[in-house]
């Protein structure tokens, strides 16, 4: 009888180093409102945003997740040739082939490890933490670089009232490895496939290809070429989220063998502040427990939003090393991935 091989890794694995990249341009609700029929005031009353980071110049999705990754790098003091594997969360990169994570391995100097894509809206750096945790635990890489990053300013209706004030560009990044102690608690994740088109896109790839080469030599600023951009139904995103979020956390709090009293911190994805806040008391968190606030002045970053909100949180105080985290992930698929995490030491090259 042939025996075939199998590897087994470490069950302990933590975040052990995370990185940033913010936009440098601030995008205000008044500039938003240049073109928008809204207004500062009735943007942060229902959103909690009163700025967001667009990408200019130079910068793309690409060089942000990039800057992101070395500074996770240089801030875990892991050296690169240990890593043995790239997951790069996103939904705006802006080619499905080739995909992006081989070219950001190259860009870092490690080509020629495995490296792919991870698609799953707002979710998808829990589901890149899920990945990466349980790879490692079952000896298929040592280290993983997981990367969350977004360009969603170039993929919005700057005239929608429900997703141009929204989204803002951004990257975070963490080195997840072997430790001590346990630092990733179990995934609890899950879809709502009945529900995938309340987050959605105009056109799909096959169809925005073929207006592509129908409008081909048009004015790219002709309202009838139009692009492609992301859709949302606000309301219904709401219903869904305020019936299958607090399941959720009750069961990642099951699943991590923590109890509500030993969290510490809680780090919601940054969709808006207000449904944060509910899900902080619906949960029974001591008001001294502080939830991520990044969304203020970083907006909706999608797949990047938590790595960001974790990062702001160590570099202002508000959280520190070691403290027990409750993350949760949720957005387009619809999707959610939570997980009870152990945060990773503060940086010292920041985004800030």
């Amino acid at each position: 009888m042939v025996t075939i091989a199998s590897k087994t890794g470490t069950p302990n694995v933590s975040m052990l180093g995370i990185g940033a990249y913010r936009p440098q341009r601030l995008v205000s609700n008044d500039e938003v409102c240049e073109v928008l029929d809204s207004s500062d005031e009735w943007i942060f009353e229902r959103s909690g945003i009163r700025n967001r980071r667009w990408i200019s110049g130079d910068e793309s999705a690409r060089s942000m997740a990039v800057a992101a990754a070395d500074r996770a790098i240089r801030n875990s003091g892991i050296d690169k040739s240990k890593i043995g594997l790239i997951l790069l969360a996103t939904s705006s990169w802006r080619t499905v082939i080739p995909h992006g994570a081989p070219a950001v391995a190259y860009d870092l100097g490690i080509n020629g490890i495995p490296a792919f894509d991870l698609h799953s809206g707002c979710g998808g750096f829990g589901y890149g933490l899920a990945v990466a945790s349980d790879l490692i635990r079952a000896g298929a890489a040592e280290y993983v670089l997981l990367i969350g990053v977004e360009t969603m300013s170039v993929v919005l209706d700057p005239h929608d009232r429900s997703t141009a004030f929204i989204f803002g560009d951004g990257a975070g990044a963490v080195i997840i490895g072997p430790s001590e102690e346990n630092g990733i608690s179990p995934t609890v994740w899950g879809s709502d496939g009945e529900n995938s088109d309340a987050i959605t896109q105009n056109f799909d790839v096959p169809a925005y290809m073929d207006r592509a080469q129908e409008l081909q030599g048009k004015d790219p600023d002709d309202e009838e070429v139009g692009r492609m951009v992301v859709t949302m139904e606000g309301p219904r995103v709401f219903r869904w989220a305020a019936i299958t979020l607090p399941k959720a956390l009750s069961n990642v709090l099951t699943e991590s063998g923590v109890s509500i009293d030993d969290i510490e911190v809680f780090v919601p994805h940054q969709a808006n502040a207000r449904i944060n806040e509910l899900m902080k008391k619906n949960l029974g968190l001591a008001d001294h427990v502080p939830v991520a606030n990044d969304i203020e002045n970083t907006g909706n970053t999608s797949a990047a939003s938590i790595p960001l909100a974790i990062e702001e949180m160590l570099v202002t105080g508000k959280a520190k090393s070691g403290q027990i985290a409750l993350l949760l992930g949720f957005g387009a698929g619809l999707s959610y991935a939570g997980q009870v995490v152990r945060l990773p030491p503060a940086p010292t090259e920041t985004s800030f």
